[in-house]
């Protein structure tokens, strides 16, 4: 397999190399990954900048490509530009922190992976939730059964794989499963300060969980030691919204006058 491994951490991101670590030897591994932190920039793209890529190397070895842009911008440069043929399947992690909930729509790890679904390729994004005492070992492990997965399940072409790993040790975990993803969301708090010019400033200072409490919710599952899989897809529309106001026939009543 000829596989595509990127993130929102930057290149020189501990999840990163670990993921690579475990699956050398086994595929045909290729790193494109922003050359700084990234997180939390969501889909976004950069139109205004020129992307510059650069070679990296660790221990005097050949890495990969660091590429000053968005984990968006990776993909697309990876497949369009640097891979050919392009790759068979796209992971993205190992991130460092849960994706689950609204913050799937922040999530520059997750974005990778839908911008490969994008593009038609298998894709997941990897995510592990923890801050401090990163061990991840068996998270880069697992990656090997999200492989098997996307190849014997192959998700529809538009989806991919969003999982994570409860961070704690693997005989504690509780098996996997496929959950929804939530409505949970942070609640966010922002410090006003000043700077010595006279000039205001915010810092996000706090957060705090907010769940919603629905057992088959990422989160909530996450909560209960599960490895979760959410497959996710671009298409944001309002299903059951869009049949309502259909029916409700107010459009009819739109005067397109200004």
């Amino acid at each position: 397999m000829k596989i595509l491994l990127t993130n929102d951490d930057g290149i020189h991101a501990p999840g990163l190399f670990a993921l690579f670590e475990a699956l050398k030897g086994r595929h045909d591994l290729h790193i494109v990954a922003p050359e700084a932190e990234m997180s939390a920039v969501g889909h976004a793209i950069t139109l205004v900048d020129p992307i510059r890529v650069k070679k990296v190397r660790k221990n005097g070895t050949f890495f990969g490509y660091a590429v000053r842009g968005t984990p968006a911008d990776c993909v697309k440069i990876a497949v369009q530009e640097i891979l050919d043929p392009p790759p068979d399947m796209i992971l993205s992690g190992i991130n460092l922190g849960n994706n689950v909930g609204i913050n799937i729509l922040y999530s520059g790890t997750v974005s990778a992976a839908t911008e490969g679904a994008f593009l038609g390729i298998p894709s997941a994004a990897i995510s592990l939730g923890v801050q401090e005492n990163q061990d991840f070992t068996f998270a880069a492990r697992f990656s090997r059964k999200v492989i098997r997965l996307l190849l014997e399940g192959g998700p529809n072409s538009g989806t991919a794989l969003n999982v994570n790993i409860p961070p704690v040790s693997p005989e504690k975990i509780k098996g996997v499963c496929l959950a929804r993803q939530g409505t949970s969301w942070f609640e966010e708090r922002f410090e006003k300060r000043c700077d010595p010019r006279g000039n205001v400033y915010y810092w996000l200072a706090g957060e705090r969980f907010i769940e919603n409490g629905n057992p088959e919710n990422d989160s909530v599952a996450l909560k209960d030691n599960k490895i979760t899989i959410t497959p996710i897809h671009y298409d944001l529309t309002a299903e059951k919204e869009l049949e309502r106001l259909r029916d409700s026939q107010l459009l009819k009543k739109l005067d397109i006058s200004i």
